[in-house]
């Protein structure tokens, strides 16, 4: 047990075991918690250089497999919990089998990705092994029936997983499902620098803020990330120079909304925008997030001009939900379709080529017939080349799910005839025979190409020469498909490397200081297992030893105050063995 557990057991929450003490006796004792090492009499259990068991408690014997569902800012909150676990010891499997404990990292906007998610669970449960939960399923509903007895960590507090997942371990169950805040003023989340493994080396996705200013009536996602908390843009502008360092070519920003960006905190998403572009090296890109109508409208013109910029993707992913005005009202989106006609008509006239993409739900409650060709007239007009279509799911808790429901086979037809119009055209057959300047970043799902995106945000195909991975390069297009289109690089043309330091290695923790590396290299012998070579007494002084900086806040003022307790306990010996003298 690592010496930072009396900070783990002083305020987590819901450690629940028969030997636990009851709630009320917790309260009083729970600030002089001690970590206690259990004396064995039989020579036989001694353990000195020999492998832990399985089952121990000693940080970095288990292996722990992540899964994530859900949006970009999920998927970073995962990176996020894998790198502090691996960087404590742990090691992150790919294998759920081998595993000896499941994070799940859940998603909460529709129905069929919980159900994913509770599978999984019954599916850990079955297999014996321990769970954490994580995301905005069990941050938004944490009492449901399928959730109790099981460990969970708010989105929140991700920076707390390794807390959380040692007391799992130890067969407890934990629940963190708290906010961060700064003098009552709720922040934007963990820190931005905690260390993290991308599961792409290439791309790091910085979430800017976290919460919304809607409160729609269909999202779910509403009860789990709560109101606007926007980082600050130092903070913001930091990670991104911290990933250019990395390897990192391509940024993403992500948030529930980020045009509400800097709200809550007297600034605005152009501001950010502008900052950042001036620390992006020439070859990277950065691309933004999603953002609702009303919060885009006033900043247009900045917004195109930035659009423009060569080292930003000109892509902007605008959600209509629908074409029906009284629908919108329903869902309280806060804008009609002429904002959006506004906002798409004019960055289509000052950013020449942008690519708009959008989302669609089919079959809202109160939805009529008239109410749906309106929306599958707004397609045909704009043809969106990039078209979330989804069938309306009533989440629970939501107001959407008491409103009178729209039949399920209507929904189901909505849903065909939308992606049917969606099918009936090719955005980029009139692409076929132009040079286009790509960014690699990534492989195909098929492992047939390397994917690269242009200057639009659309996916190009290349051939997969391992030179290409991480460069920006000029490519003839001959051959468009619905949602890509195919590129043989130029022999002549220039290659930009973006990256001013090499990539990190797939699975090698970022954001970790170079004290760090050497603390961890010299107790762990740089291996996620405790090596072999070290007696397990050296190893746990190693690891008490080498607590993690972001764990370490009130340390100081804990080793004070222990210190000052001795000092008192001194003195009073000292003044008692003079009056014994006397």
């Amino acid at each position: 047990m690592p010496a930072a557990c009396e900070s783990v057991l002083e305020d987590i929450e819901d450690i629940v075991s028969a030997e636990d003490l009851k709630p009320h006796d917790r309260q009083f004792v729970r600030r002089h918690v001690f970590p206690k090492v259990r004396k064995r009499n039989s020579q036989k259990n001694i353990q000195t250089d020999d492998e832990p068991s399985s089952d121990s408690v000693i940080p970095g014997v288990q292996k722990i497999w992540i899964r994530t569902w859900g949006c970009s800012h999920n998927n970073s909150d995962g990176e996020y919990m894998a790198g502090q676990l691996a960087a404590y010891g742990y090691k992150i499997t790919d294998n759920s089998a081998e595993a000896d404990l499941w994070l799940l990292n859940s998603c909460t906007v529709k129905n069929p990705a919980e159900d994913h998610f509770r599978n999984s669970i019954k599916k850990a449960q079955e297999g014996k092994k321990k769970v954490v939960l994580a995301g905005c399923v069990p941050q938004a509903q944490p009492r449901q029936e399928y959730l109790k007895g099981l460990s969970i960590i708010g989105v929140q507090q991700i920076d707390r997983v390794v807390e959380v997942v040692e007391e799992t371990i130890k067969g407890h169950s934990v629940r963190l499902l708290g906010q961060k805040k700064d003098n009552g003023k709720r922040l934007g989340g963990a820190r931005l620098d905690l260390p993290k493994i991308r599961k792409n080396p290439l791309i790091e996705i910085i979430s800017i803020n976290t919460g919304c200013l809607n409160a729609c009536t269909y999202c779910k996602t509403k009860h789990a990330r709560g109101d606007l908390a926007s980082y600050p843009i130092e903070e913001l502008v930091d990670r991104a120079k911290q990933s250019f360092q990395e390897g990192v070519c391509e940024i993403w920003l992500t948030s529930e909304d980020t045009g509400a960006y800097g709200r809550d905190i007297g600034t605005d998403l152009p501001t950010l925008l502008w900052k950042l572009v001036e620390v992006i090296p020439e070859g990277a890109m950065l691309r933004l997030g999603m953002t609702n109508p009303p919060y885009i409208l006033e900043h247009l013109e900045e917004m195109a001009k930035i659009l423009n910029h060569p080292r930003v993707y000109a892509f902007l992913h605008i959600p209509v939900q629908s074409a029906s005005d009284s629908v919108l009202m329903d869902m309280k989106r806060e804008y009609c379709v002429a904002d959006f006609k506004q906002v798409v008509d004019f960055l289509k006239e000052k950013v020449p080529g942008i690519t708009i993409a959008t989302d669609i739900i089919c079959g809202f409650p109160g939805e009529t017939d008239e109410d749906f060709q309106e929306t599958m007239k707004l397609v045909e007009l704009y043809r969106f080349p990039s078209l979330f279509i989804n069938q309306f799911y009533p989440r629970p808790g939501t107001p959407a799910a008491k409103m009178p429901q729209v039949p399920a086979a209507v929904k189901k037809q909505r849903t065909k005839d939308l992606s049917q119009l969606f099918h009936s055209y090719n955005p980029y057959d009139h692409k076929v025979g132009e040079r286009q300047r790509v960014l690699v970043t990534e492989e195909s799902f098929d492992s047939n190409y390397y994917v690269a995106h242009n200057p639009f945000y659309e996916q190009v195909l290349v051939p997969k020469d391992p030179l290409l991975m991480g460069k920006m390069v000029e490519v003839n297009i001959y051959e468009a498909g619905k949602h890509f289109m195919k590129g043989q690089p130029v022999s002549d043309a220039r290659v930009h490397t973006a990256s001013i330091s090499r990539p990190l290695a797939k699975g090698e923790i970022s954001g970790l200081t170079e004290e760090f590396r050497r603390s961890a290299q010299n107790g762990t012998n740089g291996k996620a297992e405790p090596s072999a070579e070290i007696p397990v007494k050296t190893r746990l002084s190693s690891w008490m030893a080498l607590q993690l900086p972001w764990q370490q806040e009130g340390g100081g003022l804990k080793i004070l105050s222990v210190s000052l307790a001795l000092l008192a306990v001194l003195v009073m010996f000292y003044y008692g063995g003079m009056k014994t003298e006397l």
